[in-house]
């Protein structure tokens, strides 16, 4: 156990301790906060804080992030040091594995013509990369193939098998798609070219023809490991081919150590945002670790490329990797991810790497333009509607790459669903939307709804995330459709808007202690979010704009300043109440900022109350 520290000054500030009309102002009369979101006091009491410290052997702030993430005084050794030892599921429990392994260990060990189509996001690039590793330690090329998000959409297709088929291939492995390929792999029984599907992605009804399935989230499959991202269970699979393979004669010192592999499971992990609970916990932490080696030839060409240091936290991976790799798959080369990570050259590296940063660069900017004119329909259709439950933008050309991401950040900036639609010469004859959601609210299940009522010609995803196929003509009758009874989402649409609140920290915390006590209970990302800290009362004693739109502040709470950043926000209302001299309360991240080897502490933040 970690041994109890001693603050040097009052860090964590509980309710008890809380000024009373300060309190009734942010929770009782629900003070709506620049974001239009309501805040939530810690929960916390200083009890139970103490109870878990004293118990667990560590500080009150750790204890207070622990509880507050649900882990029991007994678990705190499990959860700050996952191992993959302790949490390494079993592979044959999932269906289907232990036919899987055999097919391509026959196929590696034959010497036959093995293919591995894939996704075009990170977490197809992922895994994909390990499999192609996986076989270069044998002296073996596995032949990659990605459909082009445009012209082929999502997943395996008919016609991309028959091409395989066509030129000579002897297997191919589908990885983080084919799950919901029915007609496809039906195609591919019928001219007799094995398949074997890594997925993870729900599935509904009878389990497809294919050689062998594997997929947690199949209705049979018993492993109880569904949060699991495609590069989980392609790791997973790893683990099968490695038993196999000394199953068959093989020696330890003749196999891959899987180990160097999970760099590219804790990246697709990530950037899949996959629950970081169970295994994925212990991928992500062991991952970072094998980061610090730097071996992946790919990941230091992109990070050089980019002027940015080698990757080493889970932001590196999930803001500044994730959003370049996938460049090339929203709006240029689908390959090209998966060629970088595969990469063990860096003059290749380094070329794939220019692509991919011309690439995102071009889809910022892209990006940007879209985001521009999807807000300004957003804020008239709020101006005239203000109680508009599920918000649907559209236009014509935008980019079918970037409306999902697009729709990701108005979500995030108006905290209720968002819908994006374009339409033009490069979707086809239908409009495309893409949807994201808030906890709350099922968009997958409206959007399901709306077709089956004849409105789109396709449509359907999950609670967080949807997409569809419609008429141009019949967008306006979708937007009338999906809000047409919004007292069925009034409840859930609050709740969604409410913000819990970790801890309320004095400016004069805000240490390389504080940062490191956060990193300890991290790693931080889908269903562990960062811990959100308040500080009260703090004056804004300088502020500027950065970039394009950001701001840089300095803040005092009356025990010590606070240097801040906030992202995005000039000409916003979060930016118009950073100003000199307002008093705010804020709401937001303690960060690490690392420069030319230094680092210091950053405020990052979310969201502020004008107080005066």
């Amino acid at each position: 156990m970690m041994g109890r520290h001693v603050a040097s000054g009052p860090a964590v500030r509980y309710n008890n301790s809380m000024n009373a009309e300060n309190e009734s102002r942010v929770s009782n009369d629900r003070t709506i906060s620049c974001r239009g979101l309501y805040w939530n006091g810690p929960a916390l009491d200083p009890e139970s804080v103490s109870t878990f410290a004293r118990e667990s052997g560590l500080d009150d702030t750790l204890s207070a992030l622990l509880l507050s993430r649900g882990v029991s005084s007994a678990d705190v050794d499990g959860f700050l040091n996952p191992s993959l030892k302790a949490l390494f599921p079993d592979p044959s429990s999932f269906a289907d594995m232990d036919k899987a392994a055999s097919l391509i260990i026959d196929g590696l060990l034959s010497g036959k013509r093995i293919a591995v189509f894939a996704d075009y996001d990170v977490d197809g690039a992922t895994s994909a990369a390990q499999l192609i590793k996986y076989f270069r330690h044998f002296g073996q090329e596995l032949v990659l193939y990605v459909p082009d998000r445009i012209k082929e959409g999502y997943g395996p297709s008919a016609d991309a098998f028959q091409h395989l088929k066509d030129e000579g291939l002897d297997l191919v492995i589908t990885v983080d798609c084919g799950a919901a390929a029915l007609d496809a792999l039906a195609h591919a029984d019928r001219i007799d070219l094995p398949v074997v599907v890594l997925d993870h992605h729900l599935m509904h009804g009878a389990v497809p023809a294919c050689a062998a399935l594997v997929n947690p989230n199949r209705p049979d499959c018993a492993s109880g490991q569904g949060h699991l991202a495609a590069a989980g269970v392609v790791f997973v699979l790893l683990a099968a081919l490695n038993r196999e393979l000394r199953k068959r004669g093989k020696a330890p010192s003749e196999l891959p150590d899987l180990f160097s592999f999970l760099d590219l499971c804790a990246l697709g992990t990530l950037c899949d945002m996959a629950p970081l609970k169970g295994v994925n916990r212990a991928f992500v932490v062991q991952g970072l670790k094998i980061l610090q080696r730097d071996e992946s030839v790919g990941l230091l060409a992109l990070s050089q490329v980019s002027g940015r240091s080698a990757p080493r936290s889970v932001t590196d991976l999930t803001f500044g990797i994730g959003p370049q790799m996938n460049a090339g798959g929203r709006i240029g080369d689908p390959w090209l991810a998966t060629r970088l990570l595969a990469s063990e050259r860096m003059d290749e590296a380094l070329g794939i790497a220019e692509q991919l940063f011309s690439l995102n660069e071009i889809r910022k900017q892209v990006e940007h333009d879209i985001l521009q004119q999807a807000r300004h329909q957003i804020e008239n259709t709020l101006a005239e509607a203000p109680d508009t439950q599920i918000l649907v933008a559209s236009g014509e050309g935008w980019h079918p790459g970037v409306i999902g991401i697009t729709a990701g950040r108005l979500k995030d900036e108006f905290h209720r669903p968002v819908i994006v639609i374009g339409w033009g010469e490069e979707f086809g004859e239908l409009a495309k939307g893409s949807g994201r959601s808030v906890p709350g609210i099922n968009l997958g299940s409206a959007i399901s709804k709306a077709a089956e009522a004849g409105i789109l010609a396709a449509g359907g995803g999950h609670a967080m995330a949807g997409g569809l196929s419609v008429e141009r003509n019949r967008i306006d009758e979708l937007r009338g459709y999906l809000n047409q009874n919004p007292e069925l989402f009034t409840e859930e649409l609050a709740q969604a808007r409410e913000v819990q609140i970790d801890v309320d920290v004095f400016g004069s915390a805000l240490d390389m202690n504080l940062i490191e006590i956060i990193e300890k209970a991290g790693p931080y990302g889908a269903e562990s979010p960062k811990p959100l800290i308040r500080i009260r009362n703090a004056r804004v004693e300088f502020s500027k704009i950065i970039g394009k739109n950001h701001k840089k502040v300095l803040l005092h709470d009356g025990t010590g300043k606070i240097d801040a950043v906030a992202w995005r926000v000039d000409g916003r209302p979060l930016g118009d109440v950073l100003v000199k001299d307002n008093v705010i309360d804020v709401l937001g991240y303690v960060e690490r900022n690392t420069w030319q080897g230094r680092s210091s502490v950053q405020f990052e933040i979310f969201d502020a109350i004008h107080i005066k």
